[in-house]
Parts: C-alpha cells; structure tokens; sequence
C-alpha cells in the first residue's frame, strides 16, 4: 500500500513540475553582441531594434517603453536589462512578430474590385448546412472578427407573408430577417470602419421585396449606400464608403425573369413590356401597377448588381467598359473556368467582382482552398465562418493583413495590363522572389493554458511542430520540428528554409501538436499569418485555440529573416 501510494505522488510531481528554461544561445548572443558587461542600456535596445530586428524607424522612446514595460519584473534592473529580462521582453507582446495593433497601410481610394474582402458564406448558419439553428450570433461574431461580406437567404415564412433568414430545401430553423439587419448594424463597425456589403439570395415575390426595401432603410437609415446611377462604370473605394452598408443582389427582373440575360434597363413600363412579350419566362405570375413600382424601390436598394448573363461562361466573364457588376461562381465552376479561361477571370476581376462560394455538396460547412481565387483576382471567396480547420485558419491569417480591417489590395501583378491588353497568366511559370528563413526556437504557456492532463494523464506533453507556407502550389510546403518528449517547456532550435514565388498571397502557418502513440495527434495550439507583414529577427508568436481565439499563455519564440533568391 504505501509502495502504490510513493508511485502515484511521484506521477502528480511529475506532472506539475516545470522547469525555468534558460535564454536560448539566438538570445544569448544577441544580448552580449549588443550590451555592455552584462546590462543593456536603453541606446542599447535601440541599436538591437534597429540593426537586428530590422526597425528602421525605431526611436528611443520606443525602446524607452520597452523599458517601462519591464519595470514590473523582479529581473529588471534600473541601469539597463540583464539577460533574463532582456529575454522576457522578446517573449512579450512589445515583440510580435505580426503586432495585432498594425495600422492600415494600403491604399485605400482604389475602387472596391482592387480589394480581397473578408467574406461569408450562409452567414446565419450556426453549424451544418443541412440541420443547425440560423441565428443572430454567427453574424454578429463574423463581423466582430473583421468580416466585411455577410450572406442572407431571403425566403417566405410559412404563411408568404414576412420575410425570414434560412437555408432553403434543407431542415435548418429559420432566423427573422428584421433580427439579422439589427445585428448588422449594431456591430458592423466595431472592428473596421471599411464599408459592409450584405448578399442577398433572394427567393421572394414582389410584396415581400417591398417589405424588405422598407425594413432595410428604415433600419440602416444614412448608412445605406444609394448609388447615384445604377449602371456605375467603377465602384467606389473602401475610403469613400467608410461606415456604409451595401446591398448586393439580383435585381428584381432578373428574378421574374432568370434566363433573361442583360438586366439594365430600368424603366417599370419597359420591365412590363417585355415581359408581357414573353410571360413564360414568370410562369403563372404577372406584377400589376402596384408590383411594378415595388420593383423600382426593390432595385434602388441595390448598390452592386449580380446576375450571369445568358450565353455560358464566356459571357459570364464579358467586361462591359459601361458598367461593372458582381458574378457568383461556385468552387467547383471556378476550377472548371480557369482551364480555358484563367486570363479572362483576371482581365473580368479588375474592374468587376467575382464571389466564389462553397459547392453543394460542403454540407458539414467546410472549406475549400481559398489561393485558386485570389490567384485569379477574385475579391469575395465566401467561407463558411461557423466551424475551425487548415482553410479558415488561412483565412483568417491573410485579413490580419492591413490592420485587420477587413481589406487586403490586390497584388499589382493582378491589376496591371500589358500594351496588347495583356494581363496576368496565373498558370505561367513563377519565378522565386524571395527565401524564408525561420528558426523555431522554443515554446512556453501550455501549462498555465491547459488542465495538467490536457495530453498525458501521468507525463508532460511531447510537442513538436508543423509550419510551413499556404499560397499558390509552387509555394505550399509543409516541415517539422523533432518531437520534444515530456516537457511543458520545448526547446527545438531548428532552422527552415522556404522559397517563396507570390510572397503578396503567402501565408506562414503553424501549428503545435502533442504526439499520441494513437497516432492522432492532441491539438496545442495554431495561428497564421501574413507573409508580407511579419517582422524580422526573434519574434514572438502567441497561438490561438481552433476557433482562433488567442491562448493568454502560450506562445512560440521564432527568429525570421528573408533574403535573395541568389543568396542560396
């Protein structure tokens, strides 16, 4: 008996016992490079910053503040830094490797089709396309998290007589539209101040447009975007747009009619004309006066027009100099364009907006690859915002981008066009541009994180990790740190190379995991950033749980440097 009782307190002291884990020999050489015997004075720090870090713009005063910072510490000493806090400071959020409090910096006057936007698909949908509850939250989180696009599915109730938010043809429970227009404007602007575009999937007759024109204005007021011309030459820009909400959607002959073609003519009288000349096109149903003024109302709401063109997809992709307009294409049809028409969608998406949404059949809300868009200028890749996975983790990685407002530029290479209207062959040969280097040095805070038996009921952890780059093919790679048996506290100090091709797009992802003999690895934390705007030298990188919630503890140490491709 008490043989078993020694055993099992010696597992428990295992299990909580976790070691100091001295300054890295990265660390070690930088502060004795830069101190002087022993003590790192504030000029110090400066010249650290500037010289190692790569911050040319640095001041005193922020190395001063990296000071104050560490006033706190028992280990700080009021001549300069020792070692031990000078190594606390480069774990700490004064040394991000992606700082979260970033500025926007791109141009943001360029018209909207110059832009990526942060985009959702179903935006209701609190699970699975097929059962889950509609609900005001995933709204409210998606636009709180920087999402500038949100998905409605307008359809009748029960009684055709209101208007409710649901996944039509499916068992998911349905949401009051008026609901999801509040929480739109209560929340839109929380995270950025750059316009929200709402899609409307409309399934609704002409009454039921009257009631949604009126809902709409009634709620958004001067928030909502009325265009001055319906058929606009160039959308405006996100700056101009600031604190405005647009309406996005087929407009309301188009669904009388759906294989009508050109949708522009406005006029009600004309509307009524032609479909009297060909009233199959609306089966059983002809709008009267009253129906025909509704439409007019119905359509002013609309600030960037949608629809397919008849003809296929070559006329799908038509750019008409007159006027600009938004096409809807799912994953599975955009992968079916680009074989023959890949320079066609980069010429359409200069001046126009390509959304590519989910296929059918994504009924548990995953994801697809986000890179076969974006490498063909397509502004609005919906996503499924609901769940977590390698996709949404990438997403949300490349709108840290541009302070997170919900707005990343188009690389130049997609917006340019050559003196024979030439434009950019996404399925030419890529030269490298630049070389990744990134050390994985250590990591720390899973024991402060996660419940001591979070991976191993009797043992520490055995972390390792995964990182690697997520972008157009030629730049995808994937490598792995060794695994570091039982420690709450790893030390890889292992060195990575990665050639990058379109470093604009590239997206560093990384991922720790616990090693299980099951061979289904424990998740221990995961974040993606954005290539173009990480730091240089030894940088910190918080993790974040699966739904990207930043963990308070746990976080990476890494040293990053870019260089030539001649430097090989």
């Amino acid at each position: 008996m008490p043989k078993q009782n020694f055993k099992v307190c010696l597992c428990w002291r295992r299990i909580f016992k976790t070691r100091v884990v001295e300054p890295p020999p990265d660390v070690k050489n930088a502060f004795n490079h830069f101190s002087q015997s022993g003590t790192m004075t504030v000029d110090d720090l400066l010249t650290f910053l500037i010289e190692h870090q790569g911050e040319n713009n640095a001041t005193k005063e922020d190395a001063q503040a990296i000071f104050d910072s560490l006033k706190h510490l028992n280990i700080f000493h009021r001549r300069g830094l020792h070692l031990e806090a000078f190594f606390r400071y480069l774990l700490g959020d004064h040394n991000l490797a992606h700082p979260p409090s970033s500025k926007v910096h791109h141009d943001m006057t360029a018209p909207l089709a110059h832009y990526f936007l942060f985009t959702g698909h179903n935006s209701y949908l609190t699970g699975n396309q097929v059962i889950s509850a509609s609900s005001v939250e995933p709204i409210k989180d998606a636009l709180l998290r920087g999402v500038r696009v949100i998905e409605l599915d307008l359809w009748p109730n029960s009684k055709g007589d209101d208007v409710e938010i649901r996944h039509g043809g499916t068992l998911t429970s349905p949401v009051d539209l008026q609901k999801c227009l509040q929480a739109i404007k209560e929340n839109a602007f929380h995270a950025s101040e750059y316009p929200v575009v709402i899609t409307f999937e409309d399934h609704l007759n002409p009454n039921l447009q009257k009631k949604v024109a009126k809902m709409v204005t009634e709620t958004f007021g001067d928030m909502l975007y009325w265009s001055e011309t319906e058929n606009m030459q160039q959308f405006p820009s996100p700056e101009s747009l600031k604190k405005r909400i647009l309406i996005s959607t087929k407009p309301p002959k188009e669904y009388l009619g759906e294989n009508r073609g050109d949708v522009s003519e406005t006029e009600s009288g004309r509307v009524r004309n032609e479909l009297s000349r060909n009233p199959s096109d609306v089966g059983e149903h002809f709008p009267d006066e009253d129906e025909e003024n509704t439409v007019v109302q119905y359509r002013q709401l609309i600030a960037i027009h949608a629809g397919k063109l008849k003809g296929g997809l070559e006329n799908w992709l038509s750019d008409d100099p007159m006027k600009v307009r938004r096409l809807s294409l799912s994953e599975q049809e955009l992968e079916n364009a680009i074989r023959t028409y890949a320079t066609k969608i980069v010429r359409f998406t200069q001046r126009n907006l390509l959304r590519v949404y989910p296929k059918g059949t994504r009924l548990d809300s995953s994801n697809y690859n986000p890179f076969v868009g974006w490498m063909h200028g397509a502004q609005m890749v919906a996503f499924n915002m609901q769940g977590y996975g390698k996709y949404l983790w990438i997403m949300q990685g490349m709108f840290k981008a541009n302070g997170g407002c919900g707005y990343v530029k188009k690389p130049d290479f997609l917006l340019r066009r050559g003196e024979n209207d030439e434009v950019f062959n996404p399925s030419a040969p890529l030269e490298v541009k630049t070389v990744m280097r990134v050390k994985v040095i250590l990591g720390e805070g899973w024991h402060q994180d996660f419940h001591h038996t979070a991976f191993d009921r009797y043992s520490p952890p055995d972390f390792y990790t995964k990182i690697g780059i997520a972008g157009v093919p030629e730049d995808k790679d994937v490598k792995q740190t060794a695994i570091i048996e039982d420690e709450w506290l790893p030390v890889w100090d292992q060195d990575f190379e990665f050639l990058i091709r379109v470093p604009e797009l590239a997206v560093l992802r990384i991922q720790v995991l616990e090693y299980d003999t099951t061979g289904r690895p424990d998740f221990g934390g995961q974040t993606s950033l954005p290539v173009s705007e990480l730091r240089t030298g030894i940088r910190t990188v918080p993790l974040c749980d699966k739904k990207g919630n930043k963990y308070k503890h746990v976080r990476l140490l890494l040293s990053i440097n870019f260089g030539r491709p001649y430097d090989l």
